[in-house]
C-alpha cells in the first residue's frame, strides 16, 4: 500500500513540474504576440498609421476603435532614437514598448508637452555616454532610456469628433521616427 501511495505521490508531483516548465517557457517559444505582428506592419524606422477598424471587423491586436493608433519599431543598437513632430491639441499619448511588450514610459500631452511631441530614446551605452555629454541633443528633448535595443513607440490620437478623423490621421502620418548615426 505505501508503494502504491510513493508512486501516486512521485506521479503527482513529476507532472506538477512538467506542467510548471511548460507555462513558464510557453512564453518565450510563442511567435503570435504583439512584437512578432508588429514586425509585420511596421518596419524599422518608419512611422506606420493603423487603419481604422470595420465595426464587427476582426481585432487581433485590441485596439480601441475610437482613438487612432501610429506605431513605430526602433533597433537602438545603431544609434540612438528619434521620435518627433507637431500633434493637435485634442487628448494624445505616447508609450514606449520593449520587445517582451512591457511599456516602459508613457507620457500624454497633459503632462506640460501640449502639441510638441519630441522624444529620445537611449540605451544604457547611449545614456552613459549622454551623461558624459558626448552627444549634442536638443535642449526640451523628452530623454527615454530602454534596457535593451529593440523597443516600439505607439502614439495614440483621440480626435474629438468623426469629421476631424482624417486631419487628425494626416497629423500622426507627420511624425517622424529614426536613428541619430
Amino acid at each position: 500500500m505505501s508503494r502504491l501511495l510513493f508512486w501516486i505521490l512521485g506521479g503527482v508531483v513529476l507532472g506538477g513540474l512538467i506542467h510548471l516548465v511548460v507555462i513558464l517557457t510557453l512564453p518565450d517559444a510563442a511567435v503570435r504576440d504583439v512584437w512578432h505582428r508588429l514586425e509585420a506592419v511596421a518596419p524599422l524606422e518608419t512611422f506606420v498609421v493603423f487603419d481604422d477598424l470595420a465595426p464587427g471587423e476582426a481585432n487581433p491586436m485590441g485596439l480601441d476603435p475610437e482613438l487612432l493608433y501610429g506605431v513605430c519599431r526602433l533597433e537602438l543598437g545603431d544609434g540612438p532614437g528619434i521620435v518627433n513632430g507637431d500633434l493637435p491639441l485634442a487628448f494624445w499619448s505616447v508609450a514606449v514598448f520593449n520587445a517582451d511588450g512591457h511599456v516602459i514610459y508613457s507620457t500624454t500631452n497633459r503632462s506640460g508637452s501640449g502639441d510638441l511631441l519630441d522624444m529620445g530614446l537611449f540605451n544604457p551605452a547611449q545614456t552613459r555616454l549622454l551623461a558624459e555629454q558626448r552627444f549634442e541633443i536638443d535642449e526640451g528633448l523628452l530623454i527615454v532610456e530602454a534596457q535593451g535595443n529593440d523597443v516600439a513607440v505607439v502614439v495614440r490620437l483621440a480626435p474629438p469628433h468623426q469629421a476631424m478623423r482624417e486631419r487628425y490621421r494626416d497629423a500622426l502620418s507627420q511624425l517622424s521616427c529614426s536613428i541619430i548615426r
